[in-house]
């Protein structure tokens, strides 16, 4: 049950006690949750997250006994803290001597007072839960007295944390900050380690962020008071012909016009919108989604078959797109009731209707703009767009996103400064590609980041081109669409990148390195599935060092997909017995979170299929280090069992590709299958576009240092390997051409 906070008695002096609740109760509106689990009398060690200088104040405002805080001593050679300090009986602890320190926390203990304690060591730069050090156990154990764990939540981004890379030198915000404390159950004594915290923190700090006011509210409200509030901003330069500058205001008008008319003529509840990155597509989302419909971005690369069924589950019935696409997508199956979007405008009066918007844009307050679209301020569960899974190993699956999914993930990402509303991003993923929906449609929107379109991630020369010419700071896209930039661009055309993120797949390190190397900028790897709309996890450029006595902080690992996003919880389980692994070890992840969906769309045994206690089951092989790096090794669906040994296709793959010096820049050219095998349970077959022996594939694995096991049985010589449009391989299409090479690998 939530219970807002009340004045708690603290050891500060009583008069220093009240200035500063009032000065907190300014800054900050915090609400907490399950502060029964902290014992009304005796000694507790609270552990809590730490993103702020505010965070003490705020978990003493939270908690309802005063709290004792464990703070480092250095921080006693600035004025300020060393009198905060003395005034609130700050115990303190030195490197030179922390025994010392640990010595008066656990007497504190042992008298029955509540002791607090942040056991990553110092205030996260990074916006993410850091690692967590040892010492807390040592006093806990030693002072015989229950951990309970806090995770404050909201804190980030208050003029108080990092956020922006700097403490205090930012623009304080206008109303008090909302935040929330969220007390867990005390830790039990076999997971009192760092990895058990951390892991209480997680889960706890996935509780807290799922109370943050935004995510009840309507997507389109949002987008829209964004737009209007910066009327003038520059929005999106399409370059998908002639360059054409779109600004905030032009774009809030044709999307509030467009909706009117979508509402009044489009009775069915779902639109399909079958249009490449761009102006068009950012009006056409926009509008349906204004109208009271839900937009469905539908993959026109995908098959013909693919396609029907995905309409048919949708529902869909109208495809807004363009006369030019659509005659340039042969096995499109259009409906009958197809619109061209520049017709339609043109039909339901054109500028005539959108002069009257795009004056109330530039006139009227945000607020009163929404309102006179009768948007809801409410949207939170329900959903918002529909996208669907690529299909690489499987019919597509509806994966239906709410407004909550949408605005958790938008809020995730915002939280780690590395897109900041004065980015400016090339949007070249389609929109039916979940990072593409999400990351450059409706993120730039409530930001307020500007959007540099190209149509398709596969041209690589306007890509590079719109990178020069518009100065873009941002790229994103998966490996596949990346490389090719290596063999055709210049360093000096790229100088404006700041970022180049990948997921989608795993970024190989020879594409990391020649990046590098070239280009000398670093590519953070991420990763999400189109179920976490999509982010889930993301590398980030290391913290600054703010003074000589901070600890350096790090954002990145080589190899890794980066730490979890803010606001999000993972479990890696066994992928057999279904428990939790040790850290370090692999198994499969789960996830849980504001970001996570909630089913397939009319789909309740592929949804149930999905989802372990809550836990959504994400398919991928993973392993945690212990500072919270999540290392992703493949898919379960893309390990062979051999001898009762897990193979990995993708390290073969990898092998065999550096054995040989292939270039995979034009493509994909080699990829491992399996198939069954009487003595083994599984045997593995290489797809190849090059002319290799198995002798010449023997020598080079081994060569490698891969076992015997590893060697593929059968080599297959193909003209093309299949490969989707989001640039992954399609696991389905070279399933297919393998049983039609090899009808006996069906088994």
């Amino acid at each position: 049950m939530l219970t807002p906070f009340s004045r708690r008695r603290t050891y500060l002096p009583a008069f220093l006690e009240l200035v500063a609740e009032a000065i907190a109760r300014t800054l900050y509106r915090v609400r907490c949750h399950g502060t029964g689990h902290i014992p009304a009398s005796g000694g507790v060690l609270l552990i809590a997250n730490h993103l702020s200088y505010i965070d003490p104040v705020v978990l003493q405002m939270a908690c309802p006994r005063p709290i004792r805080f464990l703070g480092y001593k250095g921080m006693q050679k600035n004025v300020f803290f060393d009198w905060a300090f003395r005034q609130s009986g700050v115990l303190t602890i030195s490197a030179a001597s922390p025994s010392d320190g640990l010595r008066r926390a656990i007497k504190a203990l042992r008298d029955g007072e509540v002791v607090a304690i942040f056991p990553e060591g110092q205030i996260s730069r990074t916006g993410q839960l850091m690692g967590i050090q040892r010492g807390f156990e040592v006093i806990a154990r030693r002072a015989g007295v229950p951990v309970v764990p806090a995770f404050i939540d909201g804190v980030w981004g208050s003029v108080f944390s990092f956020a922006g890379n700097s403490y205090l030198w930012k623009s304080p915000r206008v109303m008090p900050t909302p935040v929330f404390v969220e007390f867990g159950a005390p830790i039990p004594a076999q997971r009192l380690s760092p990895a058990g915290a951390r892991q209480a923190l997680l889960d706890l700090g996935t509780a807290a962020f799922e109370e943050r006011p935004v995510l009840r509210r309507h997507l389109g409200r949002e987008c829209m008071q964004a737009l209007v509030k910066h009327p003038s901003r520059l929005a999106v330069v399409d370059r998908t012909a002639a360059r054409r500058e779109v600004k905030a205001a032009q774009l809030a008008a044709a999307a509030a016009a467009l909706s009117r008319h979508v509402r009044r003529t489009i009775p069915e509840t779902r639109v399909g919108i079958v249009l490449p990155p761009g102006a068009g597509a950012f009006i056409a989302n926009l509008a349906v989604l204004c109208a009271g419909k839900i937009p469905v971005n539908l993959n026109f690369t995908s098959s013909r078959a693919a396609l029907e069924a995905s309409m048919k589950i949708a529902g869909v019935q109208t495809v807004l797109s363009a006369d030019a696409l659509r005659s340039r997508v042969a096995n499109f199956p259009w409906p009958e009731r197809t619109l061209d979007l520049a017709t339609t405008i043109a039909e339901m009066g054109g500028k005539r209707v959108i002069l009257p918007w795009l004056v109330a844009a530039w006139i009227l307050p945000n607020q009163w703009f929404a309102n006179l679209l009768d948007l809801p301020k409410v949207g939170d569960r329900a959903e918002a767009g529909l996208l669907f899974t690529s299909g690489s190993s499987g019919e597509p699956k509806g994966v239906a996103l709410s407004h909550r999914n949408i605005l958790a993930n938008c809020s995730q990402i915002s939280s780690l400064s590395i897109l900041p509303e004065w980015a400016s991003l090339v949007g070249c993923l389609p929109l039916f590609h979940s990072m593409g929906f999400t990351v450059t449609l409706w993120y730039p929107l409530i930001r307020g980041c500007k959007v540099v379109t190209v149509p398709s991630p596969l041209d690589t020369r306007r890509i590079i081109d719109a990178i020069k010419e518009e100065q873009a700071t941002v790229l994103l896209g998966a490996p596949t669409f990346i490389r090719p930039i290596l063999r055709k661009a210049q360093p000096e055309e790229l100088r404006s990148l700041e970022l180049v993120v990948t997921g989608a797949e795993k970024l190989p390190d020879d594409l990391y390195k020649q990046f590098l190397e070239t280009f000398h900028i670093e590519i953070m790897q991420g990763y999400g599935l189109t179920e976490t709309t999509p982010a889930s996890n993301i590398n980030q450029p290391h913290p600054p060092v703010t003074t000589s006595t901070a600890e350096p902080q790090i954002g990145k690992r080589a190899g890794s997909t980066g730490r979890l996003l803010p606001g999000m919880s993972v479990r890696i389980v066994h992928p057999e017995t279904g428990e939790e692994v040790p850290l370090g070890d692999q198994g499969i992840v789960w996830f849980k979170g504001a970001n996570v969906f909630s089913g397939y769309l009319d789909d309740p045994q592929k949804t149930a299929a999905a989802f372990r206690d809550g836990w959504f089951v994400t398919g991928d092989l993973g392993r945690l280090d212990d500072e919270g790096f999540l290392f992703i090794e493949g898919r379960l669906s893309r390990f062979s069992k051999i001898g009762g040994e897990m193979v990995p296709h993708g390290t073969v793959e990898q092998k065999i590709a550096e054995g040989f010096g292939w270039d995979e820049t034009e493509g994909v050219t080699v990829v491992v299958m399996s198939m069954p095998d009487p003595s083994k349970g599984e045997a593995l077959v290489l797809l190849t576009t090059h002319d290799v022996t198995s002798d010449q594939v023997r020598e080079k694995l081994l060569a490698a240092g891969l076992p015997n096991l590893w060697v593929p049985k059968r080599i297959l010589k193909v003209e093309k390997i299949p490969v989707l449009g989001t640039g992954k391989l399609d696991l389905k299409g070279c399933r297919e051409l393998l049983l039609s090479i090899l009808p006996e690998a069906a088994g």
